[in-house]
């Protein structure tokens, strides 16, 4: 079978290229020879240019500098961390922690994937897994249980791999009805003394001066 395969192949090459099977491989293998030394050249110089490039790029890169703590700080404070001054770094939140992205900056800083996170509390959009404005933002109230097992794996990811640097500074708004029941109060509390302490008509002190005593009767 083999030796029939073989009187086939070589009556093929004889009859499309008219040269002899000796021949015809002996070409073959020099041209491989010729394109194994050429990409052999070409690919090596090809290798060390880009092991030029790195190395440049490596030694121009700076260190990034170490996270800084910033304790708590609001929100609108934490928008100024959002990648657009290169010597500040790159800041995000997740449920009210702050955590330094700048190692991720390719991802977070501008121009990247991300960029829209950087800078805010982002827990709603990351739950969601959504661009929209109005998800950029730390209220997670009325998502579903798969959207928080989302933001929960997010929390985990970003505990494990970024260095927390705050919390976000939460204020309690101030309803109109507090602000009423604060207002009566102070005037109950001013009104108080005035109720408890002692009061004495002036009629009444005028008719105790103008009163009489008994000795002043006899000697009438």
């Amino acid at each position: 079978m083999a030796l029939q395969v073989w009187e086939t192949l070589k009556e093929a090459i004889t009859a499309y290229t008219g040269l002899s099977p000796a021949t015809f491989f002996t070409a073959l293998a020099l041209l491989w020879a010729i394109y194994y030394v050429a990409t052999g050249l070409f690919g090596s110089s090809d290798d060390n240019h880009h092991q030029r490039s790195r190395a440049f790029e490596e030694e121009q890169m700076e260190p990034l500098p170490p996270p800084v703590q910033l304790g708590e700080i609001t929100e609108e404070e934490l928008k100024q961390y959002d990648g657009s001054d290169p010597k500040k770094p790159l800041l995000m939140a997740i449920k009210g922690q702050i955590y330094d992205v700048s190692q991720s900056r390719m991802f977070y800083g501008p121009g990247g994937p991300y960029a829209l996170f950087a800078g805010k509390d982002a827990s709603r959009a990351l739950a969601k897994m959504s661009f929209e404005e109005k998800d950029l933002t730390g209220d997670i109230s009325g998502l579903g249980p798969f959207e928080l097992d989302a933001l929960q794996d997010w929390e985990y990811k970003f505990m494990s791999k970024y260095v927390k640097v705050g919390t976000i500074k939460t204020t309690v708004p101030v309803t109109e009805g507090d602000a009423n029941g604060e207002a009566s109060g102070a005037a109950e509390s001013d009104a108080k003394p005035a109720e408890d302490g002692p009061s004495q008509s002036p009629v009444a002190e005028t008719e105790t001066e103008e009163k009489p005593s008994p000795a002043d009767t006899k000697d009438e």
